[in-house]
């Protein structure tokens, strides 16, 4: 069994895959605090309530927050009698290398979503993963990550407006009913809505003048769904796709180890 473990900013994700499948996916609150020992009862009670056996023989791991990557280690050295394949280490190869400016380095999140997304829809492909920060990776025609958009996230600018605006309250984010909004909330709302909707209309009409050929636009993050709603903004949208990443690049790695 491989386990596969997303760390975000906000979220870390584990996912259990056995021979063709992925058994089941579970999400915590990111800490970096948090012990090797507290994530081992925490996945095990999971995997026990719903009968899935603990036989990890590997793991992998893609983490934006570094201080969190030594505790998921000492859980995969520990409980699992594995050494952990981290996306971004020079040990842990990729298809085919990213090519940006010498001395950058690139998010693992970005690298694996680059991969996922040159798997399931080939080359020429802008990857919009609506996270912490909205990020928008450029996939190259031969599979190569090439550069791509940073942007805040849409939690992160609803926070930063509440906490720096005092009269501001904080909302939820949603589709409004219409731009113009006749309430505080239902205006911060529409906002941050449509405002979301023209940069990524934006950026994405900017990256394809740039490239001068057709992309597909993919999206995946957890508030992907919402901006896709009546809008012909994305070709397709992943809700597991930096997880089927983690796979692939384990995978590809495993096959060099028996080449």
């Amino acid at each position: 069994m491989l386990l596969c473990i997303d760390c975000g900013n906000t979220n870390t994700v584990f996912s259990i895959w056995d021979r063709d499948q992925f058994l089941s996916t579970w999400r915590m609150e990111t800490n970096h605090k948090r012990t090797a020992d507290e994530y081992f009862v925490w996945l095990s009670t999971l995997m026990n309530l719903q009968g899935i056996k603990p036989d990890i023989d590997s793991v992998v791991i893609s983490s934006t927050v570094p201080n969190v990557v030594f505790n998921l280690r000492v859980l995969a050295n520990r409980y699992f009698d594995c050494r952990p394949l981290v996306v971004g280490r020079p040990d842990c190869a990729l298809p085919v290398p990213p090519r940006v400016d010498p001395g950058t380095t690139v998010g693992p999140d970005r690298l694996v979503n680059t991969v996922a997304g040159f798997d399931r829809h080939g080359g020429d492909l802008i990857v919009v993963d609506f996270g912490t920060a909205t990020t928008f990776d450029v996939v190259a025609p031969d599979g190569a990550y090439i550069g791509g958009v940073i942007a805040p996230g849409v939690n992160l600018s609803l926070e930063a407006l509440h906490a720096s605006a005092a009269a501001l309250p904080h909302v939820d984010v949603t589709k409004p009913e219409r731009a113009v909004g006749t309430n505080t909330v239902a205006c911060i709302q529409s906002g941050v809505f449509w405002g979301y909707i023209g940069l990524v209309e934006g950026i994405v009409r900017q990256i394809r003048l740039e490239r001068d050929r057709p992309m597909k636009v993919i999206a995946t993050g957890g508030l992907a769904e919402l901006f896709e709603q009546g809008f012909d903004l994305f070709d397709s949208v992943e809700y597991d796709l930096t997880i089927h990443g983690l796979r692939l690049i384990n995978d590809y790695n495993k096959g060099r180890e028996h080449a």
